[in-house]
């Protein structure tokens, strides 16, 4: 019986948007203030594009920010894996996007829209194709653009003030020493969907979108913050110690968890429920909101350049969101 080639992150960058939108500055268009916002999400500010650019442009900047911190060239890339509910049309996906403008060969290129868990269900496929021997360097992109999606008003404030744009990427190889993607575990509860979702457009009405849905406000995210945040604190320790279990690693052997950048009051929650500190739950979502597929990327890599771990370290990335879906991954850096 073969044994399968492990894989392992060789680079990862991020690239968020120049404009930043402090709490004091939304209060311009809607009822709010910097200590409403602070106390319940912990964001001080966000970046929000303030161009024609979409998620395209921002993960074609965080790929070649990997890419030069794996020092991998265009040509050695055989798979692209793109994590974004926000691409810049509604058909096709920002992959080919990249694909097209990084100037890789015809190599596969595809968009998963898993919403905030979705960047772990990429690295798990990107995991597989490395491991099968499909692929030796896959190129694995969470990006999103959620500003131009938000009813920026008194009436959208529960999610406008939360989202925030940048993307974030890895750049994925055979492991010829101890670093490796270890495991990955995903899970999905699809009947809390309506819990957290965007009605429209779609493809069950027609047309996709009308003048009714767009005066009812339907074409913007809807969120039932209390019943998001019950599933996310249950959510987010099962799956963590899901990862540790499936590797026999303790608390203790874990350096730093890097979850989901959804809310500061969740992590919080978290780390109580499993009797840590908050120095071992990487959090900078007080910087940039929750940039959805493109947060835990984007922690990764600041985490890493801040310390938190080092090379041989375990690491485990964790995040729950929309579908209600939740995964995690286990990491020997």
């Amino acid at each position: 019986m073969s044994v399968l080639q492990k894989s392992a992150i060789a680079g990862i960058g991020f690239h968020v948007p120049e404009r930043i939108i402090t709490n004091s500055d939304l209060t311009q268009w809607m009822e709010t203030s910097d200590e409403w916002i602070t106390d319940r999400s912990g964001i001080k500010e966000r970046r929000w594009i303030d161009h024609d650019g979409g998620a395209s442009s921002l993960a074609i900047q965080a790929a070649k920010n990997a890419m030069e911190d794996a020092h991998v060239l265009p040509e050695e890339i055989d798979m692209v894996i793109c994590a974004t509910i926000t691409s810049d049309y509604f058909f096709p996906g920002i992959s080919a996007q990249v694909q097209e403008a990084l100037g890789l060969n015809h190599v596969g290129a595809f968009d998963i829209k898993a919403a905030c868990p979705a960047f772990v269900y990429a690295l798990s496929v990107g995991d597989q194709y490395i491991k099968t021997g499909h692929s030796k360097t896959v190129l694995v992109i969470g990006a999103e653009v959620q500003s131009t999606a938000l009813d920026i008003s008194t009436r959208g404030r529960d999610t406008a003030v939360l989202f925030g744009d940048g993307a974030g990427a890895a750049i994925l190889k055979p492991s010829d020493n101890e670093s490796a993607i270890l495991s990955t575990h995903l899970h999905t509860e699809g009947k809390y969907l309506k819990s957290l979702w965007c009605e429209g457009p779609a493809s069950k009405f027609n047309p996709r979108i009308s003048k009714e849905m767009l005066e009812e406000g339907r074409q913007y995210p809807y969120m039932n913050g209390r019943e998001v945040f019950k599933n996310a604190v249950k959510r987010f320790p099962q799956v963590i110690q899901e990862a540790m279990d499936a590797n026999e690693l303790t608390m203790d052997d874990v350096a730093q968890i890097i979850p989901h950048q959804a809310n500061l009051r969740i992590s919080q929650a978290v780390a109580k429920r499993m009797k840590i500190g908050m120095d071992k739950v990487y959090s900078n979502i007080h910087k940039y909101g929750n940039t959805t597929a493109a947060s835990i990327p984007i922690a990764l890599t600041e985490a890493r350049n801040e310390g938190k771990f080092q090379r041989g370290d375990y690491i485990i990335l964790a995040a729950f969101g929309a579908g209600f879906r939740w995964a995690s991954a286990a990491i020997r850096w």
